[in-house]
């Protein structure tokens, strides 16, 4: 198990540099000046150049770029040309703020989108199989950033219960979690049906029932617990998703999270904060899959072997 952990520990050394080149390239040839945005349209040309020395911008693009490498590796990831602050203190000032959403996001897919699954597995075909499939197909096929604007009209301009936006308390939670634990409810319920069903229909638990024992015990005790390492990875990798994807929803919702930090950093092409924040992300969803995976030896002793 040490030697796998420290196998995918090294193997992010590659993703992290591969990353980082491709971001530093896509920001390198969008449009725009980051000097010329920091003093303004009307700065004179003359400031705009002692600027982009002072801050290496006048260098070949590939120097530029081993200079941040060499930056990052003591962990020294520059500074932001809108705010002059630490990049990494602007980050961690904002990650928890994507780590409750993301993680209320997951619980509220949990909580709808397994119970659900079981049930429809174990009535497949009724009234309510058809039902919640055809709720998960539309929760699948809805777009984070519609289904925000749609809940922001319904019970916020509509009916003035929550908040549109902004980070006003709890209640502000409320929306934001919703649109992205739905579209994760959906993925969560699918997957849970499809293993839930081809769990029950293997020879154990049709000997578990023929002994007699209880229908709950064998859906519950007996089949869930072995359908559930698929549905484990696709709620890691929602997880990991939700920390780095939800771009948009905090960008509807105004939530001062990574998320729309990265986007403002892209319209005023703050390099080395777009830089930091993706390899800040992608390191935390490459965690939380090798989480993920630890998870699979507790849950099921076959896989838990396989490290020995």
């Amino acid at each position: 198990m040490h030697k796998y952990i420290l196998k995918r520990l090294l193997l992010l050394i590659p993703v992290l540099l591969g990353v980082s080149f491709l971001v530093f390239t896509i920001m390198s040839l969008t449009p725009g000046d980051p000097a010329q945005l920091i003093l303004g349209e009307n700065a004179p040309k003359e400031a705009v150049l002692a600027l982009r020395e002072e801050m290496g911008l006048n260098k070949h693009f590939l120097i530029q770029y081993f200079n941040f490498i060499k930056g990052a590796v003591v962990g020294d990831f520059g500074r932001s040309y809108t705010s002059g602050r630490e990049v990494f203190e602007e980050i961690f000032k904002r990650f928890p703020n994507t780590l409750i959403l993301a993680f209320l996001g997951v619980l509220i897919s949990v909580c709808i989108g397994i119970p659900i699954g079981i049930i429809s597995a174990t009535r497949q075909y009724s009234f309510l199989d058809s039902f919640s499939m055809i709720g998960a197909l539309l929760g699948v096929s809805m777009p984070n950033f519609w289904l925000g604007l749609m809940l922001i009209l319904t019970f916020s301009v509509k009916f003035r219960l929550l908040p549109s936006g902004g980070f006003e308390g709890m209640k502000s939670l409320i929306l934001p979690a919703l649109t992205l634990g739905v579209g994760a409810a959906a993925i969560v319920t699918r997957m849970t049906r499809s293993s839930m069903l081809e769990v029950i229909r293997q020879d154990y638990i049709r000997t578990a029932r023929a002994k007699g024992v209880a229908e709950k015990k064998v859906i519950y005790r007996h089949a869930l617990k072995n359908a559930l390492i698929p549905v484990i990875t696709v709620i890691g990798l929602q997880f990991g998703g939700l920390l780095g994807g939800a771009v948009l929803t905090e960008s509807v919702y105004s939530w001062p999270g990574v998320g729309r930090m990265m986007v403002d950093a892209i319209r005023q092409k703050d390099t080395p904060t777009v830089l930091a924040a993706v390899v800040f992300l992608a390191v935390t969803f490459s965690i939380v899959n090798l989480l993920v995976d630890i998870l699979y030896a507790y849950v099921d002793p076959r896989i838990k072997s396989q490290y020995k």
